[in-house]
């Protein structure tokens, strides 16, 4: 930039000073970036950002909301911002069921109200829920040293509003805003996003903020995407919603913004064409509980106790069919039993909705697998259920009981899949742990598949009572080499066994693949007859049904390496690499061929 036009610039922001909120109103814009669920890949919501500052001098949003602070203008700035934003908003076909972020400047707090008073009265005029609106919580300061923070988050939730925590892990008090206030959602800042997909530390981090999000019942968002590998190792780690430049960028052109991008439901994966053994085992002991809406009428509660004697809770949602928590029995009861005490719950002098009864219950996509539904309900104490989603809006619940009878069928299942003859897990179990495996990118992962050479002609000459006997004596083979708690065995069938294995090095594999079947080796010729031995061949018919001398069966292992960092989310594309490694490895001397999945 050169000196006369800097200059230009300073004399313009003196002059604007004076005259803040009446240039912003000619110059500043709200441009919206999309906030897309991450299985569906359906915009779910737009944050409104600050456009045109630079039109009258300032550098940032921030600059210019810091001059606007040091004036006395920030309010009358931040109403006309927000009002203009929900204007925007309130043009888009789907508003009443998305979300409109907002940021909430913690220096705006002692003058809140003003600002609710003039979102309501506008969401009225535009028939727009408050719900579709969620404030952000800047953490650039501490809102909870604020004294008339937690009356101004009581009258957000009061009137309908979400909450959610921005920048969540570089700035001030994010943790008592998570375990003090009910918040919606937490905004994962894009320092720990920044090459999530190679980096341990970020990925340990990462995957826990999900975790106990999601145990107290809030959503998860990971802002500032960039990448498709950023994009795959959130949706590995259960992260809810995703946005950034990835995905697309800030937009002040309402014809711009789209819907939905339903290309990142294929991303990284083939398209799904069956359900996991998990989601049909949940889906058949979910629960569809009648659910209240957070400001309904509380005799609607009442109402739905009595005609459900049984039932000590019931959902809550929000207007837009998100859920908010549990509303329970026991927290009514000292109403219900007391003189007058029901008539006291409907005085609007007291002002006692649905939403001042509701307690926190873990969420979680229809899609988590059955075990980390009874970890988080195991780490949620006190809790009564697990709220499922699917699509981000309310699907069920599943109780304690009905989360024992999903694992005690899932464990049967499993046993089912089970080899009789080696007692070794079948295909389905395989292919369950390759993907869960490809997609968790910590460290290196190999990926083996075993096959005898030469075992029909074995099997057909020998009797299949031999043939058993060398199949059980490979798996006997295989648990005397892999015993560690990360390593996996399969039975594929017949004369075909997986081997999985996480964190070794190829030179450590190596080493005990090339035991593994030179002891074969050794144990499966004391099968054949002295003078087989002695020939080193036996006489068979081969599949055109002609007779011909085969040599005697060894072991051949194709070995697919799956890098650290590396995350994938397309079984059948290993699959086909695995068999393309077994054809060389049948043709290769030592029976042994390894090969590196591509990047």
């Amino acid at each position: 930039m050169g000196a006369g036009v800097a200059e230009d610039l300073g004399a313009l922001r003196r002059f604007a000073s004076d005259q803040l909120v009446t240039l912003a109103k000619l110059v500043v814009e709200n441009a919206f970036q999309p906030i897309v669920e991450v299985g569906t890949g359906v915009v779910f919501g737009h944050e409104s950002l600050m456009r045109g500052h630079d039109r009258i001098g300032f550098q940032s949003p921030l600059d210019l909301l810091d001059q606007a602070a040091e004036t006395g203008q920030l309010l009358p700035l931040e109403q006309m911002v927000a009002t203009r934003a929900l204007a925007k908003f309130a043009t888009l076909p789907d508003c009443a069921g998305a979300t409109l972020f907002l940021n909430l400047d913690v220096r705006l707090i002692p003058e809140g109200n003003a600002l609710v008073d003039t979102l309501l009265d506008q969401l009225r005029k535009a028939h727009v829920p408050p719900s579709s609106v969620c404030f952000e919580l800047s953490e650039r300061f501490d809102n909870t040293r604020v004294p008339e923070f937690a009356a101004l988050v009581e009258r957000l939730r009061r009137s309908g509003f979400k909450l959610a925590i921005d920048d969540f892990g570089v700035g001030h008090g994010e943790m008592k805003l998570l375990c003090d206030y009910p918040v919606d959602y937490v905004k994962i800042d894009r320092h720990f996003i920044a090459g999530l997909d190679s980096n341990p530390r970020k990925r340990h981090l990462v995957k826990n903020i999900v975790n106990f999000c999601h145990v107290l019942g809030v959503r998860v968002i990971a802002e500032g995407i960039e990448t498709e590998s950023e994009f795959l190792a959130c949706r590995e780690f259960g992260v809810d919603l995703v946005q950034g430049w990835y995905i697309a960028r800030p937009s002040t052109l309402v014809s711009e913004l789209k819907s939905a991008f339903p290309h990142l439901q294929d991303v990284g994966k083939a398209r799904r064409t069956s359900q996991s053994l998990d989601e049909i085992l949940i889906r058949k002991q979910i629960e569809t509980l009648p659910t209240v809406y957070e400001h309904e009428n509380i005799d609607h509660v009442f109402d739905l106790f009595r005609r459900n004697p049984g039932q000590s809770f019931f959902p809550v949602l929000n207007a837009n069919g998100e859920p908010r928590g549990i509303i329970n029995e026991r927290h009514l009861k000292e109403y219900i039993y007391q003189p007058f005490g029901r008539d006291l719950l409907k005085n609007k002098l007291y002002e006692r909705s649905i939403s001042h009864f509701v307690d926190r219950a873990p969420i979680v996509g229809l899609d988590a697998e059955a075990e980390r539904l009874m970890t988080i309900f195991a780490n949620m104490e006190g809790s009564d259920c697990v709220i499922l989603t699917e699509n981000m809006r309310y699907a069920g619940v599943v109780s304690a009981g009905s989360l024992i009878r999903i694992m005690s069928e899932k464990q049967l299942k499993t046993a089912q899949d089970q080899n009789p003859l080696t007692g070794l897990p079948g295909n389905r179990a395989i292919r369950d742990f390759m993907r869960t495996a490809a997609l968790d990118g910590d460290g290196p992962r190999f990926f083996c598949y075993c096959d005898f050479d030469h075992f029909k002609p074995f099997n057909d000459h020998y009797g299949f009572h031999q043939g058993d006997h060398a199949i059980s004596l490979f798996a006997a083979l295989l648990r005397r080499y892999f015993f560690s708690e990360g390593d996996f065995l399969g039975h594929v069938g017949g004369d075909d066994f997986f081997i999985g294995v996480t964190d070794w090095t190829r030179e450590e594999l190596t080493e005990i693949l090339d035991r593994l079947l030179s002891d074969f080796h050794d144990d499966v010729i004391d099968l054949y007859s002295e003078a087989d031995r002695q020939t080193g061949h036996i006489k068979g018919l081969d599949r055109q049904g002609r007779e011909r001398e085969f040599p005697l069966m060894r072991c051949s292992i194709g070995v697919l390496e799956l890098p650290a960092g590396l995350v994938i989310d397309d079984v059948n594309r290993i699959s086909g690499e695995i068999a393309d490694l077994k054809k060389q490895a049948k043709e290769n001397e030592g029976g042994l061929s390894f090969g590196l999945i591509d990047l």
